[in-house]
């Protein structure tokens, strides 16, 4: 009979199948890491780490700048930290503004925020639309803290997972592979009561804890998927499965790498009742898993183009200044200088040119100059800079949604499909933290008006609410022009309900 397969067999081979789908996103990947994000990418677990300098293509910086700027424009403009950019609400908007009612929203926002606050998503967002905007997809772990934050949130760099979808195209699967240190394991899933147990760590691992190799590097895996026998009846079945293993290390010996494969012995095997990977996905095509779409993979030939021509420019300036030579013969072996004040002794007869500039530069910079500058437009536009810029450099206290939107309604639009697909990733984030404020007890008890209800979110940042407000500048004319016919008529049109 044929050995029965082991979860970690089952977990490599459903790894396998969603490295092979991810594979095929790969290229362009690597090729924006290079070319825009050289450090943020994570193909390997042994590029964790790593100092030595990666942007060896990038001479001219205008994309990596353009990212910056587009990660602190969304963060200002969507989920900024110095004022609210979500509101707890009902749809019963006459309800929502009865006192008690009104009260009890306005206090669990208020207290939300705190948490938020008190919490490292401000720190993580960033890194999340950053990339987004280069790689189409970003994302991050959450897991519920318990140390007066509420939350915790992990970057996870693109390269370093693999997801994949669940029937109503909602990122349900996650793979992750990354290296901890000995000490990190041991005191993670094997410290009980402040010393070491055994029983689910690798006599490798246990052979170099013995040894004082405490920051000696292994290879962790770590799955998350649906619980196909979830049964909400039993008070400790979850939703989501949860399983932490050993992977190995290079230095790990043969046999001890087949222990570990073959072995049903995991470092943690637990569960979640929420999904705790969160990803935001620039943009979709049809039933694709990661972003297909975004100002990265748009930008790039403009960004290796401008490269081109800032080596172009650079060898075209150094020949004008350090230009190459040529002489006689009779100069072999006689010393040559071009260096200012210096002099070069040359016998010139019938016949015989003299040291001289072997081809003359020519080149006009300022049409290359002109070129560079138009190709720097483009990454710039395709990162929404000029829109950012004004969020980013605005004073908050003052700007207005109504202000972006009349100077940049048709840039809202384009931006529309991505904001609509942060709200998702934002439900996600809000429905959470309500969940776990409301399991440790931070949640006071809702008036009676509201047994029952179901509550929703409101986004109120600066680029939420422009957009919001777009639809109503053909409102406005409309009233404007109804409000023109009723001075010559003296009276309001009748088709025209002002209420």
């Amino acid at each position: 009979m044929m050995k029965e397969e082991t979860k970690r067999v089952r977990y490599s081979r459903m790894a396998a199948q969603m490295k092979n789908e991810r594979s095929s996103f790969e290229p362009d990947w690597r090729e924006a890491n290079d070319w825009i994000l050289s450090r943020r990418a994570r193909f390997f677990t042994s590029d964790t780490n790593k100092g030595g300098r990666r942007n060896q293509r990038i001479i001219d910086s205008t994309g990596t700048l353009a990212v910056r700027t587009l990660r602190a424009g969304m963060v200002s403009g969507i989920t900024s930290p110095s004022r609210d950019w979500k509101k707890l609400t009902i749809d019963d908007a006459d309800l929502a503004e009865y006192g008690s009612v009104k009260r009890w929203l306005e206090i669990v926002n208020k207290r939300m925020s705190t948490y938020f606050l008190r919490s490292n998503f401000y720190k993580i967002m960033p890194n999340v639309y950053g990339d987004a905007a280069v790689f189409g997809t970003g994302g991050m772990f959450l897991e519920e803290s318990f140390d007066g934050t509420v939350s915790h949130y992990t970057s996870l760099p693109i390269g370093s997972y693999w997801i994949a979808n669940d029937d109503q195209l909602k990122v349900r699967v996650l793979m992750r592979e990354f290296p901890m240190t000995v000490r990190q394991i041991v005191t993670k899933f094997g410290m009980v009561d402040g010393k070491p147990k055994w029983d689910n760590i690798s006599s490798y691992v246990k052979t170099l804890w013995e040894a004082d190799e405490y920051e000696a590097w292994i290879d962790v895996g770590h799955m998350v998927h649906a619980n196909t026998d979830y049964d909400d009846k039993k008070f400790a079945s979850f939703k989501y499965v949860s399983c932490y293993y050993e992977l190995g290390s290079s230095n790990m010996q043969e046999s001890n790498y087949l222990e570990n494969r073959d072995s049903d012995v995991y470092l943690r095997e637990s569960g979640y009742n929420y999904f705790p990977g969160l990803f935001l996905r620039w943009g979709l095509t049809g039933g694709d898993i990661y972003g297909t779409d975004c100002p990265g993979f748009d930008a790039i030939g403009d960004i290796k183009q401008l490269q081109h021509g800032e080596k172009k420019a650079a060898k075209a300036i150094d020949k004008g200044v350090d230009p190459a030579m040529v002489g006689p013969v009779a100069m072999k072996n006689q010393k040559a200088s071009i260096l200012p004040g210096d002099m070069t002794y040359l016998d010139e007869r019938e016949g015989l040119k003299g040291f001289r500039q072997a081809h003359e530069v020519n080149l006009d910079l300022n049409h290359l100059e002109m070129k560079q500058a138009q190709i720097r437009q483009r990454i710039q536009k395709a990162f929404y800079e000029d829109l950012f810029l004004m969020v980013a450099q605005s004073d908050r206290r003052e700007i207005t949604a109504r202000e972006i939107d009349e100077r940049h309604e048709e840039k809202l639009q384009a931006l529309g499909p991505v904001l609509e697909q942060t709200n998702e990733l934002l439900d996600e984030v809000v429905d959470n933290k309500f969940d776990f404020m409301l399991r440790q007890g931070l949640i006071p008890e809702p008036p009676e008006e509201l047994q029952g209800m179901k509550l929703k979110v409101e986004y109120i940042s600066i680029m939420a609410q422009a957009q919001k407000l777009a639809g109503v500048a053909n409102l406005e004319r409309f009233a404007g022009t109804a409000a023109n016919i009723a001075k010559l008529t003296g009276s309001v049109p009748k088709k025209f309900n002002i209420d």
